[in-house]
């Protein structure tokens, strides 16, 4: 069986001035079946990666299969195999949105009457029936996601690309989003998910590939990105003041693996929290020590560590 996505040695490069290099040799491989976190900073490479898997984006070199169909190759045939959503609502506003699942099936050929039931179908699923014939300016930014989904999957795909989905919306709404998409992938559907949220892709992913500047960094499941850290405890301090000698400081501290500073203070990896945290706040006290929090490493830890800096707005 093939890979369900594979991606091999994928370029963009924009002409200038400057010049703009989007992908520098991207490989990817997604599995049939299951939710695949794609991660990094805003300008990373995510969506120009789903937009050449997606026949929206002409790479410069390298090649994309879908279900071992090349993308450049066969376009309408991949088409046929996807549904995309993007963080943008792109439902037609003069539309209801039962209309808008309806025309959506009828482009993908399907008959009159099967796509009239199959709009019926997902309203009912993605508990909208009561607002079939609302307009999508009416909707929240929740509500239309869910839309959107339900109109991605209309024609029944064998992948569903989510372009950063849960951008600007409410925590709840996001949990939301989460348990949708959990409940497709349990149904059999591959789901390639894009966010800078590293908890949302530690949630729902089976596995993750952290890019930036156009390159994957690297790819595994979340527990065995976590384990790259080589540390135990993940400890934040927030400070009034910041002194560069604090760091030497904080490194000499038996068990302390890495200090960096960030916009509130510093960030600490240690082996473990015994004896280590209270060493560290008595030698942080001098500094205007404000707050201590001490948690494990999660998702962000490792983008942290691999590319040395802050994520980017």
């Amino acid at each position: 069986m093939p890979a369900a996505l594979l991606v091999e040695r994928l370029e963009k490069r924009y002409p200038g001035p400057p010049p703009v290099t989007a992908l520098a040799g991207v490989d990817l491989e997604v599995r049939s079946g299951e939710i695949f976190g794609l991660l990094g900073p805003n300008g990373a490479g995510k969506t120009t990666t789903v937009g050449a898997c997606t026949t929206r984006v002409r790479p410069t070199a390298g090649r994309v299969f879908v279900e071992g169909i090349e993308v450049q190759a066969d376009p309408a045939g991949v088409k046929r195999r996807i549904g995309m959503v993007t963080q943008h609502n792109t439902l037609d506003r003069a539309c209801s949105l039962w209309e808008n699942l309806y025309y959506h099936c009828r482009y993908f050929g399907i008959a009159r009457p099967e796509a009239a039931s199959r709009a019926d179908e997902l309203l009912t699923r993605f508990r909208l029936a009561d607002r079939a014939t609302a307009l999508p300016l009416t909707l929240s930014g929740g509500l239309a996601q869910r839309v959107q989904i339900a109109r991605a999957i209309a024609h029944r795909p064998r992948i569903l690309f989510l372009d950063e989905p849960t951008a600007g919306l409410d925590p709840q709404t996001r949990l939301a989003l989460w348990e949708l998409v959990a409940d497709l992938r349990r149904e059999g559907l591959t789901v390639l998910l894009t966010t800078h949220y590293m908890e949302e892709a530690d949630q729902l992913s089976d596995r993750v590939a952290i890019i930036d500047h156009g390159r994957v960094l690297v790819t595994g499941t979340p527990a065995e990105l976590k384990r790259t850290v080589g540390a135990g405890t993940v400890i934040e301090m927030q400070l009034d003041r910041f002194e560069e000698r604090l760091l030497a400081e904080l490194r000499a501290i038996r068990g302390v693996q890495q200090v960096e500073r960030t916009a509130q203070g510093v960030r600490v990896l240690a082996q473990g929290r015994e004896g280590v945290v209270p060493a560290l706040v008595e030698t942080a006290i001098p500094h205007g020590l404000r707050d201590v929090a001490v948690t494990e490493p999660t998702l962000e830890t490792v983008f942290i560590k691999l590319t040395g800096r802050e994520l980017r707005d």
